[in-house]
C-alpha cells in the first residue's frame, strides 16, 4: 500500500509515520506534504497513493481546496484538532476521522476501516472502492447563501454567484446582476461548500464560476490572465504551477 501525508505541524508528521511503519509494515510512504500547494503539485504529477492520511488546516488554507485542483479516488482519513467539518470531511473521500492527539488505536481503527471497505468491494464483486467513493463525493454544493444587506436578510441561489472574492480580509459575493455583498465565512470554507464542478478557486483572492468566464489569454511569466462576463477590482491571473489543473478543471465540466 502506498500512503502519503498532508500535514504541516512536523511533531504530527513523524508520529503518524512512525505508527504507519509500526502498523503497516509492507506500507509504503511516498511523501509528506505540508500544504495545500506542495500536495496539489505532488498528486498532479506522479504520484499515485492508495491511501491518504490528511490534516484539514494547512499553512495555506483548507485541505479541502486540494480537491478542487486535482481529483482524488483513493480513500482519505483526515487527522484534525477540530471536529467541525465532519460533514466536509466525508464528502471529500472521507473514510474516517481521527482527532488529535491520536493514539496508535486510533490509526489501527482507521486502517482497519479502509481494510474492511476493501474486502468488501473485492469480495462482492462490485467495483473498487475509489471509483465508488469518486462517485459519491461528488457533492452538488451548497444551493444558496444568507445575505444580510440594509437591514434585512435574503438568500442568494449559488447558481446566480459570478464570483467570491476577499477584500481587506473580507469575504465578498457578487452576482451577475453586479450586486455584493458582504460574508463572515472564510473564502477557504466557501470553496468547500460549492460544487467544484462549477467552481474554481484561481488563487487566494478569486473562487469563480464556470459560468462567469467570458475569456482567457497567456500573460507573462507562463500565466494565464482570465476575464469574466462581470468586472472584478482586480486582473484574475493564474500562476503556472495551478494552470493544468485549472485548464484539467475546464475539460472535466
Amino acid at each position: 500500500m502506498n500512503i502519503i501525508i498532508i500535514e504541516d505541524e512536523f511533531r504530527a508528521a513523524q508520529s503518524l509515520q512512525k505508527l504507519l511503519s509500526d502498523l503497516k509494515p509492507d506500507a509504503k510512504i511516498l511523501g509528506i506534504y505540508d500544504s495545500i500547494e506542495s500536495s496539489t503539485e505532488a498528486l498532479s504529477q506522479n504520484v499515485k497513493p492508495d491511501l491518504i492520511f490528511m490534516d484539514i488546516q494547512l499553512s495555506d488554507g483548507l485541505s479541502f481546496e486540494i480537491f478542487k485542483n486535482v481529483t482524488i479516488t483513493c480513500p482519505v482519513i483526515f487527522c484534525t484538532a477540530f471536529d467541525q467539518y465532519m460533514l466536509d470531511a466525508f464528502k471529500s473521500n472521507g473514510v474516517d476521522y481521527v482527532l488529535k492527539p491520536f493514539s496508535r488505536e486510533d490509526i489501527a481503527e482507521a486502517l482497519r476501516k479502509v481494510d474492511e471497505l476493501k474486502k468488501f468491494f473485492t469480495k462482492t464483486g462490485l467495483p473498487e472502492i475509489e471509483s465508488i467513493l469518486q462517485r459519491i463525493s461528488q457533492p452538488a454544493g451548497k444551493s444558496s447563501f444568507l445575505v444580510f444587506k440594509n437591514q434585512k436578510y435574503t438568500t442568494i441561489p449559488t447558481e446566480n454567484i459570478a464570483y467570491f472574492y476577499i477584500h481587506n480580509e473580507i469575504t465578498h459575493l457578487v452576482t451577475f446582476d453586479k450586486e455584493q455583498f458582504q460574508l463572515s465565512q472564510p473564502l477557504g470554507q466557501i470553496a468547500g461548500q460549492v460544487s467544484d464542478k462549477q467552481f474554481f478557486r484561481i488563487n487566494r483572492q478569486y473562487l469563480i464560476n464556470f459560468k462567469a468566464i467570458k475569456e482567457m489569454e497567456h500573460y507573462f511569466q507562463r500565466k494565464i490572465l482570465v476575464r469574466l462576463t462581470i468586472e472584478t477590482p482586480e486582473n484574475l491571473l493564474i500562476n503556472k504551477e495551478k494552470t493544468h489543473s485549472f485548464f484539467t478543471w475546464l475539460e472535466d465540466r
